[in-house]
């Protein structure tokens, strides 16, 4: 008989109490991630996220992708939260294939970084051709985790909550990852597997290096950061 299973969480978001239904003894990703309790700020960082204007990296593979992130000065008000917003182009052998204007906030509250959509502009041809991917919070819409405050061993959590549009979420699976990339060797990161509701193929993994930010994203690796004069 299938029961439903009401457990208490200490999150690695905050302290905080969840429900969750779980089927067969599955683990759940949750989904209540309580922003309603947070005071938000467009500036800040915790062990593995820097959200701070200027602040840039670049991941580059040796097919000819690079990817890179900066913290713009730009801000942008979704409902009753002042985000930040981070560009992200990628492009291939130096064209551009996609760029995408995403927002978060840090919860003051938990030094959590929530992400509450992106705008995006898919290239082809050297002209935009859509806009695939891009969503809002609000409605049916939330702000998911893109990085929590408190990095614990085998969370799961949603960093992106927009039905038939974007339900990506992350399993902590390592906190002591030793890694090499062309910027550097870095020591005690923390490595996350992301799936999505949407493909249940779909799997990709990120490294993230303290006080660094992200230094691996599926076959892209770091090869410069710092912030932009």
């Amino acid at each position: 008989m299938k029961k439903t299973i009401l457990f208490l969480v200490v999150a690695f978001f905050g302290v905080m109490s969840i429900t969750a239904q779980t089927k067969n003894n599955g683990r759940a990703f949750t989904e209540s991630l309580m922003q309603d309790t947070c005071e938000f700020t467009t500036t800040g960082r915790n062990t593995y996220f820097i959200l701070e204007p200027g602040y840039q990296l670049t991941l580059e593979d040796k097919a000819g992708g690079r990817l890179v992130i900066t913290v713009l000065t730009d801000t942008k008000k979704i409902g009753n939260v002042e985000t930040r917003v981070v560009e992200e182009n990628e492009s291939k052998n130096g064209k551009t294939v996609e760029v995408s204007r995403n927002f978060f906030a840090f919860c003051r509250q938990t030094s959590s970084a929530y992400y509450f959509g992106e705008e995006v502009d898919i290239y082809k041809g050297g002209k935009i051709a859509n806009h695939e991917g891009a969503w809002i919070a609000g409605g049916k819409n939330k702000a998911g985790i893109f990085s929590p405050g408190l990095a614990l061993l085998g969370a799961r959590f949603y960093s992106e909550i927009a039905p038939g549009v974007a339900m990506d979420r992350m399993e902590i699976i390592s906190t002591s990852e030793t890694k090499t990339t062309p910027a550097g060797t870095f020591s005690s990161c923390l490595k996350v597997e992301e799936t999505t509701d949407l493909d249940a193929k779909d799997i990709e993994f990120k490294i993230f290096a303290p006080g660094i930010g992200i230094i691996q994203d599926g076959d892209l690796l770091l090869t410069k950061y710092g912030f932009q004069k």
